[in-house]
């Protein structure tokens, strides 16, 4: 057995140590497997777990690396994949009592992509029933605790693979992102978390909350995990109608792009609207780092971030109701009761409003392209706060109240056009609570917001803080 504490690794070192034989994929998988044993009781991050099948996947992996056929950083290594993406033969109940049978006969685009560069899943990660909520809790599968305060939200709806990679449980997993499910709980969880560009990453056998804004995307320690996962999760799908085809380029090349005199945008409306001012001080902070690193910072005036707020949530409630409308007729009781709540309200939507939101979110793509044609990316917070307690509607701070349901209202933002979004740690509120920061590029930047995230965790130690669980 080796000396290294496999579970606080970021894949690009656990690849390396695959890739040298200084490690066997085996141990790697027995590592995680006993940490997520010990922890899985404590902060339910798992809803299935594939344990036997994992060994037996990381036996094959080290039988072909020993004999010369290695594909890559990721071969060998562990992962966690959300409960709505498909698994071959293995249960995907996409966290709700009314799918808790479903047995797909195909695994996900992804998941089968990324199984084909060498990784292998050890669980089905916990989430907010059918991926709708940022925060709420999951009365069938209970709710997964953030490892770094265990009476502390993880954030959603990818809540389960956020607790899982903070405690150390997989040092991957998948997310989907609708609002800011992948971003939110990076940020709360002190991970990095990708949302990719619109089309870039298949949808096929993912379970759809609202087709035109729901992305696929990874979580881990750094910005080089996402993009080593990136590099493997990328490619056009014909089964999925969303699918781009882009001539293929490396993420992980990508990282080393030079980002002195960038130009980038800090929304100088909207977003401070609301902002808990440890957040407020832990972004400038980051934003007087990147300056040192030779970029150069600008406050620009976005008034129409109002209007994209209110049209995302009005195209989730028209598309979410469109996909579940028999099944929630059929089966009403089965479903969390503020889920059915919010899916039962699109009955009444208007058919205005929803063609409204269309034409707003038509009028931001051209925004959107006047300012990236200034500016290469824009900066926020990802959150307003940092993680809310259990039952916490409010939280009180030296400037006054901010109700919990503002959790989402900085990362829902670039939903609607499909722009590339990354939370990246930034740092710790004064009770030790895991602050983020966001990134957001041009459509098919992602390469940039990652060289970004990357460059910022070269000059800071955020993302190499662990919980004490």
């Amino acid at each position: 057995m080796n000396d290294f504490v496999l579970h606080r690794l970021t894949v690009a070192q656990l690849g390396e140590l695959v890739q040298s034989r200084q490690v066997s994929p085996v141990e790697i998988a027995e590592a995680f497997i006993d940490r997520a044993t010990k922890l899985q009781p404590t902060l339910n991050a798992f809803i299935t777990t594939t344990y036997d099948q994992a060994l037996a996947k990381a036996s094959l992996a080290e039988a072909e690396i020993m004999k010369g056929d290695y594909r890559g950083p990721l071969h060998g290594i562990p992962i966690g994949l959300k409960d709505l993406f498909w698994t071959k033969n293995v249960r995907t109940t996409s966290g709700s009592a009314v799918t808790a049978d479903f047995l797909p006969t195909e695994d996900a685009t992804v998941v089968a992509k990324l199984q084909n560069a060498g990784s292998y899943s050890i669980a089905k990660t916990n989430m907010v029933e059918y991926a709708y909520g940022g925060a709420e809790h999951n009365d069938l599968y209970g709710a997964p605790l953030n490892p770094w305060d265990l009476e502390c939200v993880t954030g959603g709806s990818s809540s389960g693979s956020g607790a899982a990679v903070a405690a150390g449980m997989v040092p991957l997993a998948l997310g989907s992102d609708t609002a800011g499910s992948v971003r939110s709980p990076a940020s709360l969880c002190g991970l990095s978390g990708l949302k990719p560009t619109y089309g870039l990453v298949s949808k096929y056998g993912v379970t759809p909350l609202s087709w035109s804004q729901d992305h696929v995307g990874p979580m881990a320690k750094t910005a080089e995990d996402l993009a080593i996962a990136m590099d493997a999760m990328v490619g056009h799908d014909p089964r999925d109608p969303s699918s781009v085809y882009r001539k293929p380029e490396s993420y992980f090349k990508g990282l080393s792009t030079d980002i002195s005199n960038l130009r980038i945008a800090v929304p100088s409306n909207h977003i401070w609207q609301v902002m808990h001012p440890e957040v407020r001080k832990a972004f400038w902070n980051a934003m007087g780092a990147l300056e040192a690193l030779g970029a150069k910072i600008e406050e620009v005036e976005i008034p129409e971030l109002d209007y994209i707020s209110i049209a995302q949530v009005t195209i989730t409630l028209a598309e979410a109701t469109s996909y579940h409308a028999e099944m929630i007729r059929a089966r009403p009781n089965d479903y969390h009761p503020g889920v059915r709540r919010r899916i039962e309200t699109g009955f009444f939507l208007p058919a205005n409003a929803f063609v409204d939101a269309l034409r707003v979110r038509s009028l931001m793509e051209r925004r959107w392209n006047e300012l990236f044609a200034t500016y290469s990316l824009i900066a926020t917070p990802t959150n307003p706060i940092y993680a809310p307690k259990f039952g916490e509607n409010e939280m009180r701070t030296q400037d006054g109240l901010i109700t919990t349901r503002e959790l989402v209202r900085l990362t829902r933002l670039f939903n609607p056009n499909g722009l590339p979004s990354a939370s990246i740690p930034n740092g710790f509120s004064l009770s030790g609570m895991p602050i983020g920061l966001q990134l957001t590029g041009k459509r098919f930047d992602d390469r940039l917001v990652l060289a970004v995230g990357h460059a910022y965790q070269q000059v800071t130690e955020w993302h190499k803080v662990f919980p004490a669980i």
